[in-house]
Parts: structure tokens; sequence; C-alpha cells
């Protein structure tokens, strides 16, 4: 057997395990998303009131139009790169079950990956594609035109699965940090609200002074929300959309790179609260 067909075979279950997991916490799940586009509404609402008060249909080059779409493609993107490996790695420390994870034959990180990658495959179904139907209905009956791009879309999925890896590794880096601290509860709600700002999720990063919106569009957290929205939404050209998605491949290895160093010196440091 191949060594690729090796690798697939062994950590395929973990996908499997994913997918099920996700449709057998339906509730779970279900009570998630509507609290997160909840959240998207608020924020629509919030500026439609700045552009009502406006004497101007623009702000800071963004019409409403333009507002809205990011508000709900910053949403979209934001939900399937999320992972959630900080609070995993976090609680099977406290619990102890991370030592038996330890002593099996395969990679601690592809474990978590290949399991959040299964339910990415089930929201996928769920929520990317009727959320892509739905504001692509909101543009054509705004603009009564398709405004629908199939080259800037297929930019935009593969910069989203960019992001989704390099914050996969983030996570997992900041989740090793738990070797140290025993619980990360508090520190990661922190951690959310820095990113969320940071990354464009929260307020457009072109909203911000010129020198400051430069600085965080070299960072790595512009990669995770700001990259991949203003791709879908046609604002770079190809020279830029290339620029930028080499700079998140540059910030996927670097991240790829820091959790095996974070990793070697984190299991020095192990001790079970649970176990």
């Amino acid at each position: 057997m191949s060594p690729v067909k090796r690798f697939f075979r062994t950590y395929k279950p973990f996908t499997r395990a994913g997918m099920q997991e996700l449709v057998a916490y339906r509730a779970n799940f279900v009570c998630f998303f509507i609290g997160e586009i909840m959240s998207a509404f608020i924020m629509y609402f919030v500026w439609k009131a700045v552009f009502l008060s406006s004497d101007s249909d623009t702000f800071m080059g963004f019409t409403m139009e333009d507002m809205t779409v990011y508000l709900f493609i910053a949403f979209l993107t934001g939900y399937m790169t999320y992972s959630d490996g900080a609070f995993s790695v976090g609680e099977e420390i406290i619990d102890g079950s991370i030592a038996m994870r330890m002593i099996r034959p395969c990679s601690f990180e592809m474990c978590f990956l290949f399991k959040e990658l299964g339910n990415r495959i089930v929201s996928i179904a769920i929520i990317f594609v009727p959320m892509v139907l739905g504001v692509e209905a909101y543009r054509y009956a705004v603009t009564v035109m398709i405004r629908f791009d199939p080259l800037c879309f297929l930019f935009y999925v593969l910069s989203t699965f960019i992001a989704y890896m390099i914050s996969f590794y983030f996570n997992v880096i900041y989740g090793f940090m738990a070797f140290f601290f025993k619980n990360l509860w508090g520190t990661t709600l922190i951690k959310e609200t820095l990113v969320g700002f940071l990354s464009g999720a929260t307020i457009p990063l072109a909203f911000l002074p010129a020198g400051l919106a430069a600085v965080l569009n070299v960072l790595p957290f512009a990669s995770l929300a700001y990259t991949p929205v203003m791709i879908y939404m046609g604002m770079y050209s190809i020279g830029e959309i290339f620029a930028y998605m080499g700079l998140q491949v540059f910030w996927l290895l670097v991240m790829m790179g820091l959790s095996k160093l974070v990793w070697n010196s984190a299991v020095k440091h192990l001790s079970i609260q649970g176990g």
C-alpha cells in the first residue's frame, strides 16, 4: 500500500467520526448556528443605521450592498474556518484522555484535523451552499444584475480552505498552551475577540487608519477572514489575489512549523489533572 493510501486509510475514520458527531448533536449545532446568524443580523442593522444617518451612499468606499455582502460572507467564512482545536486539547488535558491519544500510532494534530474536516463536509451542504445562494439572491434583488463571478468564487473557496488550515494550526498552537497553563477558558474569550477584530471579521480593515490597516493586512489574522471575503466580493485584482493568497500560504507554513516546535516543548510539561 502506498504511503498516501495508508495515510488516508489511517485518518478516514476520524473524518467519519466528525460527521457523525455533528449529526448526533443536532441541537447544539442548530443553537450555535442561530446564535451566530443573529450576531450577523445585529451587525447588519447597526451598519444600516450608519448608512441611513450618512449624507453619502458610500462609507469608506463601501455601499450598503457591499457592507451587507461583506457581513454575511465574513460570517460564513468565519464559520467555515472556525477551529476548536484549542478547546479540545485543553479538555483532554483536564480529563486525562490526552495520555491515551499520545500513545496511539498516529499524529496528534492529524486526528483533530480530519475530525474537523468531517464537520466541515456536513456544514458545506447545510450552511455554505444556502448562504452563498442567499447572498447572491440578495445582490440580484438589489442590483437586478447577476454579480456572481465564478473565478472569484473559485479563488474564494481555495482561500477559505487555506484560511481554515491557518486557523487550525493557530488554534492547535494556542491549545498546546494548556500544557503550561492547564486551563484556557478565560484567555480563549480574549483570544477570540482579538482575532475577530484583527482578522476583519468584526469590521473591515479598510475602515481602519491606513497605517494600521497596512500592518494588519500582512499579519496572519487578515488571512483568516478579510482576504477570502475581499476576494469573493471582487475587490482585488488578479495580481492582488495571487499576492494575498501567497501570503496565506506563507503564514500556513509558519504556523505548521511553529506547531511542531511548540509541541516538542509542551509535551515535556505534561501533567494530567484528571488522570
